[in-house]
């Protein structure tokens, strides 16, 4: 009789550890690294470079029409004017600061398609479609618009379980993995 009760309990422990790494690995969230948004044609990681691993239009980039990231069908695509705000690719800046969703959802109060949310307005400091603005002018080292630029915004989409629901982004200064 104590040799099954230690049997169950010895089993109910195992079991409420492996319950709780389970959830452990459900409450971290996963990224994959898709470049950087800029318009350096030259910079490795810029979406803009054809011949980059995150530019050209025949990868798994946000530059091909027939991809995860580029196809407007797909809940993950930047092109997909219905995307929700959970499975949107995010921008990150080089210096950590949050700069919304990419994606191309005009009532998404995250988006940067957004002309009167907080990260696609043209006057705001947190929009890359603000020309005088950190982020959108042409002449600031952090900017989507800078040509010669290497500090551009980052782009990150949310992968695995973590595609269901993002409610961790609440601080405006995170640190992102590069890849």
């Amino acid at each position: 009789m104590k040799r099954g009760v230690i049997i169950l309990l010895s089993l109910a422990l195992i079991s409420a550890g492996f319950a709780q790494t389970i959830s452990g690995t459900r409450a971290q969230k996963k990224y994959d690294y898709l470049g950087k948004l800029s318009s350096n044609s030259y910079d490795p990681d810029s979406v803009s470079n054809p011949y980059g691993r995150y530019g050209s239009p025949y990868g798994n980039t946000i530059n091909n029409p027939y991809s995860l990231y580029g196809s407007p069908y797909s809940p993950t695509s930047v092109n997909n004017p219905y995307a929700t705000r959970s499975s949107s690719p995010i921008l990150i800046g080089a210096d950590g600061k949050y700069l919304g969703r990419l994606n191309a959802n005009q009532y998404d109060p995250e988006s940067v398609s957004n002309p009167y949310g907080r990260y696609g307005s043209p006057y705001s400091p947190d929009s890359i479609n603000n020309p005088y603005g950190k982020y959108g002018s042409p002449y600031s080292p952090y900017s989507v618009n800078n040509p010669y630029t290497t500090q551009a915004p980052k782009i990150y989409v949310p992968t695995g379980l973590s595609t269901l629901s993002m409610p961790g982004i609440k601080s405006n200064l995170i640190k992102w993995p590069d890849k």
